[in-house]
C-alpha cells in the first residue's frame, strides 16, 4: 500500500495521536522521564495501513494496542525530529488536532535543548502538555508536587 502525503496528514488528523508521557524512573537525575509519542491506532483488519504510514515515517513499530487494535508508535526524539516534524510542518493538519501537535512540536524543541532533563523544564514541559488531548491529567498535579519537594 502507498499513501501520498497529503492522504497521511488527513488520516492522523482522524486517527492519530500527539502524547506526551512523564513517567516516574529513577534513574532520571530528576526522577522523571518525558516520553514524546506519535500513535496511530486502526482496528486490526486495517494493520497494512499502519504497515504503509510506518514505511512512509521509515520509523516506529507496529505493536498490539488493546485487544483486536493496532497501533503505529513512533517514541524515538531522534525520529520524531526526523520525520515526523518535518512531515506535518510540509502537509499541515486541519482539524483540532493541529493545536496538539504546536504543543507537541514546543515540547519536542525543549527536549531538544535538554530541558526535559531539569526540574524546572519537565515542570514547563507538564504545562504545555497538560493542554492537550483530553486535558484531564490525573498524574500532573502529583508529578508536579514530587518536582517541588525535589531540590536539584
Amino acid at each position: 500500500m502507498k499513501v501520498n502525503p497529503y492522504w497521511v496528514s488527513g488520516f492522523v488528523d482522524g486517527e492519530g495521536t500527539f502524547y506526551v508521557g512523564i513517567n516516574h524512573n529513577d534513574s532520571m537525575k530528576s526522577g522523571f522521564q518525558v516520553l514524546p509519542e506519535f500513535r496511530v491506532v486502526q482496528h486490526e483488519k486495517d494493520i497494512k495501513v499502519l504497515y504503509a504510514l510506518k514505511t512512509y515515517f521509515g520509523a516506529g513499530v507496529v505493536r498490539v494496542n488493546h485487544d483486536t487494535r493496532q497501533e503505529l508508535r513512533i517514541r524515538s526524539l531522534d525520529h520524531i525530529n526526523r520525520y515526523v516534524i518535518p512531515h506535518f510542518d510540509k502537509y499541515p493538519l486541519l482539524t483540532q488536532k493541529k493545536f496538539d501537535y504546536f504543543k507537541f512540536k514546543e515540547i519536542i524543541k525543549l527536549m531538544n535543548s535538554g530541558q526535559h532533563l531539569t526540574i524546572e523544564g519537565i515542570k514547563h514541559i507538564i504545562t504545555i502538555a497538560s493542554r492537550m488531548n483530553r486535558q484531564n491529567k490525573e498524574s500532573a498535579p502529583f508529578i508536579l508536587e514530587a518536582l517541588n519537594s525535589y531540590h536539584e
